[in-house]
This record gives C-alpha cells, sequence and structure tokens, in this order.
C-alpha cells in the first residue's frame, strides 16, 4: 500500500481506515473539543516571543488579528492562519505561536471579530456552541475579504520578506484551500482536515493536504480532490495519518487525548508543514537569484506530484 515518507512527502496516496463513529459522538466531539484549553493558554503565556493584536481595516469593517514574531536576525516569510470552527481559540493562538518559533511571522485573524456580544470577537461568545453557530453562518465573502486583509498586512510587515503562505484547521482547512483559489500572490498553502473547493483552476500554489485516517466526512472527499487538482494541472500533495482523528493538531497535543495516533500525525503533521515552509523560504531566495532556475524546480515538482499520483491507483 502507498505511504508518505519519514520526511511527510507523498509517495502515494495512502488508503483510509475509518472506524464507525456514532452521530451522539461525534456531536460530542465537536461540541467539546474546543473547549478546557488552560494548558495551551498556559504554554502561550510561557512562550518568549512577542505577541500582539493588529486591526485589520477594509470595507468599514475591523478585524482584530493575533500576531507572533520569531526571534530571528533576518526577514521571515508570513503565515495566515485560519482558525477552527471553534473561533480564535487559545489553541489557534498557541498553535500560532509554535509555527513562530520556527522561525516564522504569523498572523491569526479572528473572524468571528465584531460579530460576537457588544461587538467583540471569538472571546465573547458564551459558549462553545454559539461561536461554532457564528463561524458557520460567515458569510464565505466576507471571509475571503478578512484574509485578504490578512494577507495584504503580511506582505507589508516591515520584518517579513514579502512571501506568504496560508494555513488552516478544519473548517480552516477547508477556507484555506478555497482562499488558495482567489489569492494569486500565495508560495503555498497549507489544508489539515478541509475539504476542497468545486473549481480548482483558479490556484497557482501549491497546496499541501494534511488528513486523519479515521475521519470519512473529510477522508471521503480527498481522491475527488486529488483528481479534480491532477486534471487542472496543479500540485497537490496530500498525506493521510493512519489511526488520526479529525482534529489531531489539536488532540494530539491536548494532555487528556487518549488515541496516541493523534500525537503522532501531531508530530509528523507539524515536522512536514515546518519542513515545506522551510523549502518556500529557500525556494524564495533563489527565485531571487535565478528566476528561471526556481521554474524549472517548480515545474520538475508538479511533474513528479502528478506521476505519483497517476501511480497512486486513487
Amino acid at each position: 500500500m502507498p505511504r508518505h515518507g519519514a520526511d511527510g512527502r507523498l509517495l502515494g496516496m495512502t488508503k483510509l481506515r475509518h472506524s464507525p463513529v456514532s452521530l451522539f459522538a461525534l456531536v460530542f466531539l465537536a461540541a467539546t473539543s474546543g473547549r478546557a484549553q488552560d494548558w495551551a493558554k498556559a504554554r502561550l503565556d510561557a512562550s518568549p516571543r512577542h505577541h500582539e493584536y493588529v486591526t485589520l481595516k477594509h470595507q468599514g469593517r475591523s478585524v482584530q488579528a493575533f500576531v507572533v514574531y520569531p526571534e530571528v536576525r533576518e526577514k521571515a516569510p508570513t503565515v495566515v492562519m485560519i482558525h477552527e470552527i471553534f473561533g480564535l481559540s487559545d489553541w489557534a493562538k498557541e498553535m500560532a505561536d509554535e509555527l513562530a518559533g520556527q522561525g516564522f511571522i504569523v498572523i491569526a485573524p479572528d473572524l468571528l471579530s465584531g460579530f460576537g456580544p457588544n461587538g467583540g470577537g471569538s472571546s465573547e461568545f458564551p459558549n462553545q456552541d454559539a461561536a461554532v453557530k457564528a463561524v458557520s453562518g460567515l458569510d464565505p465573502a466576507g471571509v475571503v475579504a478578512d484574509l485578504d486583509a490578512a494577507a495584504d498586512w503580511a506582505k507589508q510587515v516591515p520584518a517579513g520578506n514579502g512571501k506568504i503562505a496560508v494555513a488552516g484547521f478544519c473548517w480552516g482547512g477547508g477556507k484555506s484551500f478555497a482562499f488558495a483559489t482567489h489569492r494569486k500572490d500565495l508560495s503555498a498553502a497549507f489544508v489539515f482536515y478541509g475539504s476542497g473547493p468545486s473549481d480548482v483552476s483558479g490556484i497557482t500554489a501549491p497546496v499541501y493536504g494534511f488528513y486523519a485516517g479515521n475521519d470519512a466526512r473529510i477522508g471521503a472527499t480527498v481522491p475527488d480532490t486529488t483528481a479534480a487538482m491532477k486534471a487542472a494541472g496543479k500540485l497537490f500533495e496530500p498525506v493521510t495519518y493512519d489511526g488520526a482523528g479529525h482534529g489531531f493538531m489539536r488532540a494530539g497535543e491536548d494532555p487528556s487525548n487518549a488515541n496516541p495516533a493523534n500525537k503522532t500525525a501531531r508530530e509528523e503533521g507539524f515536522a512536514r508543514l515546518v519542513k515545506l515552509l522551510h523549502e518556500m523560504k529557500q525556494a524564495s531566495t533563489s527565485s531571487l537569484s535565478d528566476p528561471a532556475a526556481a521554474d524549472g524546480e517548480r515545474s520538475a515538482r508538479t511533474k513528479a506530484c502528478h506521476e505519483i499520483t497517476a501511480d497512486s491507483g486513487s
């Protein structure tokens, strides 16, 4: 059966293994997974990195965004991070901080800004169910506009090198994929257990997928997305982590996690994300000195990806 290598690169679509999950369990997990994140807040509070909030203004709207800067000497790429369906939670901010610790500026917009009680954002909702309902009801065009504002900020931040990527989780994973169809100056898009858009023709950046083996709802969409990306001539490298469940990037570091596969997937997924971001940074440096070489490398990678996908039997 095709696998991915130790570095996380696709060697072929991994066969999904599904475990039956009751409707009750799904509802329970959705209602509870965003709560009790004191462990994430504690880690965030202990971080040595600089955190701040910036206000992104566009079309008469103000969006609060959480920003973390790496402790580096040189200018760094910026990652626009899209939160889960639970809103900009403590875990989302802790994830942004951890990624910044690897050498990247991270901006995580609170897409619930202004939609909470008293005009607040994610933290103002009375409970997790209310936040989930609010995120589910966000206008897709409004989300794209908010993400555009974050990407515009990323292009101009003085500490940044002008290169931007987008990464999203759960609901945010789907939005990351969708944003790649819209935003033409992305260097990469990272999709964590999110479904693909119906039309991928507008995508210009490579897209990297991170999926859970025990997540039939999303896993069932991956073969069609793979086929659509191949037909459109786009680079798409999905990896599926056997035994892991939806939301493994959060669950895998939660001290209460009872599934070892979540922890393994979380560690391997994060290592893959960081590796790809560093490759993106190095490719950006190469393109400045030799654009033709960079184009050739990108074309070769796209061809290799398509050959791998074709041989996978997916």
